[in-house]
């Protein structure tokens, strides 16, 4: 059996169906990279959208099911981030984090020296506050634990320490970092590095990590550099202890979905799966996930369009191999 299973509904959502909001967006090329979150009974995507100018912005969509999303008709307005002192070209990549009654939304930022992390907050997904922009000049994949450990925030994020000849830099590991006011982080060290010669040689974090009565379950994307001609972008799954995620339990040999349909195939970035939201319908009393709850996995294909896959909590466990 398969941990994740492709919706027969894929992509679920597609650039045409993004409304137009003159002078923005207007026919927009792609959208993707969406991050999840279940507000109340409905499913919320924060969706990255990319114009004909190659301009990005963040818009919202909802669902009752999880499934058939209704774009709102308004991109996403985080007030302050134009008077940080420094030009921010680009916000992408959400994720988003349920904490202490409200959502934290860590995202991507283009600036001038390197992309920074950005958190924002908001209560209902119409307005947000800017928490601020992290220091660390080149950084990606930023993702908060939905839990406080004392008085202290984690998270999973990766630096950009490596430089590909004719892209963007990228990186190999996986940090643990922590901080106490979301906005200056600290390192604590990697906690999962690249495989080389395997599927996940270049990594990064992938929603933010699902609190399981057997560890911290992390979804992760991987990158398959060595075809020489082409990147192929996959999902993988990794276990952390539950009192200090700078351990790690186990880690998936195999992917747990690879590029194989067309619309993940062919696009803005060919082969590419790129999961960036999970929902877990289902936790037990005392906060942990149940192995048996259906998850949705939201994920970015091609760099073109939004996709959905489903599966349970035990069956990403079940994808675990003993580190």
């Amino acid at each position: 059996m398969r941990p994740l299973v492709r919706s027969s509904n894929n992509p679920i959502i597609m650039a045409r169906e993004i409304p137009p909001m003159p002078p923005a967006i207007v026919d927009p090329s792609s959208v993707f990279n969406p991050g999840a979150a279940r507000w109340g009974d409905r499913y919320m995507l924060m969706l990255r959208v990319q114009t004909r100018g190659r301009r990005t912005y963040l818009v919202m969509a909802e669902s009752r099911n999880g499934r058939e999303f209704n774009v709102w008709p308004e991109a996403v307005r985080i007030p302050g981030i134009d008077r940080l002192g420094e030009t921010v070209h680009h916000v992408y990549d959400p994720r988003i984090t349920p904490l202490d009654g409200e959502f934290l939304v860590m995202f991507a930022a283009d600036t001038d020296v390197g992309c920074r992390l950005g958190t924002a907050r908001t209560q209902d997904f119409r307005d947000f506050e800017l928490v601020g922009l992290g220091e660390h000049p080149d950084i990606r994949n930023g993702v908060v634990f939905p839990h406080r450990f004392g008085d202290r925030y984690l998270r999973f994020d990766r630096p950009n320490r490596l430089l590909d000849p004719g892209a963007p830099a990228t990186g190999d590991e996986i940090v643990l970092s922590e901080s106490r006011d979301l906005m200056n982080w600290r390192p604590l060290g990697p906690v999962m590095r690249g495989r080389p010669h395997y599927w996940d040689e270049r990594i990064g974090a992938g929603p933010p990590p699902v609190r399981t009565r057997r560890g911290w379950l992390l979804l992760y994307h991987g990158i398959a550099t060595h075809f020489g001609s082409v990147n192929i972008y996959q999902a993988g799954v990794a276990l952390f202890e539950l009192d200090d995620p700078a351990h790690l339990i186990g880690r998936s040999r195999e992917n747990v979905l690879e590029p194989r349909k067309m619309y993940e195939l062919v696009g803005q970035v060919p082969n590419v799966v790129f999961p960036s939201g999970m929902i877990v319908d289902d936790f037990d009393d005392d906060g942990f996930a149940r192995e048996e709850s259906p998850v949705r996995v939201y994920y970015g294909a091609a760099d073109t369009s939004v996709c959905m896959a489903t599966g349970t909590i035990g069956g990403l466990l079940s994808a675990l191999d003993d580190e």
